[in-house]
């Protein structure tokens, strides 16, 4: 009986390092991949290459995603398969660029990059800088989804933005369903950010 208990602390021990092991790689993961995409995110234009017609190339810095009242910001990249996830929030593509008219989704995993979600409220500014110019939407609502719901990802007439990520934020394993931030554009305060942009660009 001594003997079973103690394999199964031993097994206990090695499952809980084989979980902090996976958890560390993630994190160290995703700090890494913000990293790099923001060195070149922000490359000065006149070094960049010229870009080229049609979607970015996946895993592609696309935008810089920023939070306000949260305080924070992300590195957005083109893509949204697990690799492209694990350097930031992916663009899904196919769905409207950011500032355009349609529908932008940009998903992210729940663990890393979206924890940030679960802080978001309705009426929260978030505001989407790419290369054309800086875009102001507004959370109008805030959904719980199971998986098979997918009206977050049908395309839309107006500007409007959808993150999404898994759902509970702490749940372990697969996560059952989808946590959905719904924005619209404010074109307002999207003209007023391009503005003050060029103006302290010039």
């Amino acid at each position: 009986m001594q003997r079973v208990k103690q394999l199964l602390s031993c097994l206990l021990i090695a499952g809980g390092a084989v979980l902090l092991f996976q958890g560390a790689r993630s994190f160290l993961e995703s700090r890494f991949g913000q990293s790099v995409a923001e060195r070149e995110f922000e490359v000065p234009p006149s070094t960049r290459s010229q870009p080229v017609e049609g979607a970015p190339p996946l895993g592609d810095p696309v935008a810089k995603l920023v939070f306000p009242r949260l305080g924070a910001q992300l590195y957005v990249v083109e893509g949204a398969d697990s690799r492209e996830l694990l350097r930031g929030p992916g663009h899904m593509s196919g769905t409207a660029m950011p500032g355009t008219s349609g529908n932008c989704v940009i998903a992210g995993h729940r663990d890393t990059h979206f924890r940030i979600l679960k802080d978001i409220r309705k009426g929260d500014a978030i505001l989407l800088e790419t290369r054309n110019g800086q875009y102001v939407y507004r959370v109008n609502n805030l959904r719980v989804v199971s998986p098979s719901n997918t009206s977050a990802l049908q395309p839309t007439a107006d500007a409007e933005l959808n993150l999404i990520t898994c759902y509970p934020f702490y749940y372990v394993g697969a996560a059952p369903k989808r946590f959905v931030v719904e924005a619209g554009l404010d074109a307002a305060a999207s003209a007023s950010a391009g503005r003050s942009a060029t103006q302290s660009g010039s």
